[in-house]
């Protein structure tokens, strides 16, 4: 952050210049940035005082030629209100968590920045695409190599529930997520189960579904122990396109009702986030913590919650990594409703 005239270290909370340093949020006024889109060099400039610029949005109003480089920048563009200029809105302590985030991994950080700026423009079939495609370059990627060295994955012992259950009253369709010992942690074996299920109310549209998790929590997120296994990103990518549930809820987005309690991490809020209604419990805690492992949301919520609250809001929460309860998720319209605790 800059004051007076000198930028201060966010860890270490000391005047220097930005070249000693690299724990730095750069500041740039509107003239000096104005200048610097003007220049063919704008992006190896700019990127040179990043990962993160703090830049004043009331002093500049760029023309086509100068949005369209902001649009493709590698860094990520904060700003103390919100504006189509920036990709988060932070200041003071907020500011400087946020600095420490990114610059924990920058790589992730960057390439979720870029991908939420262009997602308004995408379709929900080619946002998805777009957000696989980055995912996996990001599994090849250093920052999630660091992760997985840190956290060796162990083998986890075949319980004896099903991953999933289904109930049909009438012509209401439950869909329970049926892991809680893990607190429904979205494995392969659950996604292929509910894609099973879900094709059942595709076969008979006169259904409507009801999406629920067992025990304390609707989805912690992906399961830790699963990331990363497969043979190689490329295959990956390919399997989330082809065994996709956040397509097929939004296909049908009109008949689904999902319901949140407890932990909705990651894919449990991405895959939500695409149904026309949700509604939370009050004990419902909802982030997004994939940037922490040098990944961006993989399951859809660059689509889901950008759509739902923005690209800014799905910026602040991927990238600080904090997550938000249910009465703030529901003022800004990411969940529609709370009912009443059990």
């Amino acid at each position: 952050m800059v004051v007076g005239g000198h930028a201060y270290c966010v860890h270490l909370k000391c005047p220097v210049h930005f070249k000693y340093c690299v724990h730095l949020v750069e500041r740039i006024g509107g003239s000096e940035l104005d200048e610097l889109l003007r220049s063919p060099f704008a992006h190896e400039k700019l990127a040179e005082r990043g990962p993160l610029v703090f830049i004043d949005t009331e002093s500049i109003v760029p023309d086509a030629a100068a949005t369209s480089t902001l649009e493709t920048l590698p860094v990520v563009l904060a700003a103390a209100e919100r504006s189509p200029l920036v990709d988060v809105v932070a200041d003071g302590d907020d500011l400087v968590a946020l600095a420490s985030a990114i610059e924990a991994r920058p790589l992730a950080s960057v390439a979720l920045a870029l991908l939420l700026r262009g997602s308004q423009g995408r379709s929900i079939g080619e946002g998805l695409v777009a957000e696989s495609a980055v995912y996996s370059m990001l599994q090849a990627g250093p920052e999630f190599a660091r992760w997985r060295d840190a956290h060796e994955a162990r083998e986890r012992r075949p319980g004896d529930e099903q991953p999933v259950l289904v109930r049909r009253d009438g012509n209401e369709l439950t869909i329970t997520l049926n892991r809680p010992a893990v607190h429904n942690a979205f494995s392969g074996a659950m996604r292929d189960q509910l894609i099973e299920a879900l094709g059942v109310a595709e076969a008979d549209r006169s259904l409507r579904v009801v999406l629920e998790g067992a025990g304390p929590s609707f989805c912690s997120g992906g399961d830790l122990e699963e990331m990363g296994t497969r043979p190689d990103p490329a295959t990956a990518h390919l399997i989330r396109l082809q065994r996709s549930v956040g397509r097929i809820l939004a296909s049908m987005a009109d008949r689904v009702e999902v319901r949140l309690h407890g932990a909705c991490m990651g894919a449990g809020i991405e895959l939500p986030a695409f149904a026309n209604k949700v509604v939370a419990h009050p004990d419902s805690k909802i982030g997004l913590p994939e940037v922490d492992l040098g990944l961006i949301p993989g399951a859809g919520g660059t689509v889901s919650i950008a759509r739902r609250v923005g690209r800014h809001r799905a910026a602040s929460l991927a990238l600080s990594g904090r997550p938000i309860d249910a009465e703030a998720a529901l003022s800004w319209g990411l969940v529609d409703e709370l009912y009443p605790a059990r």
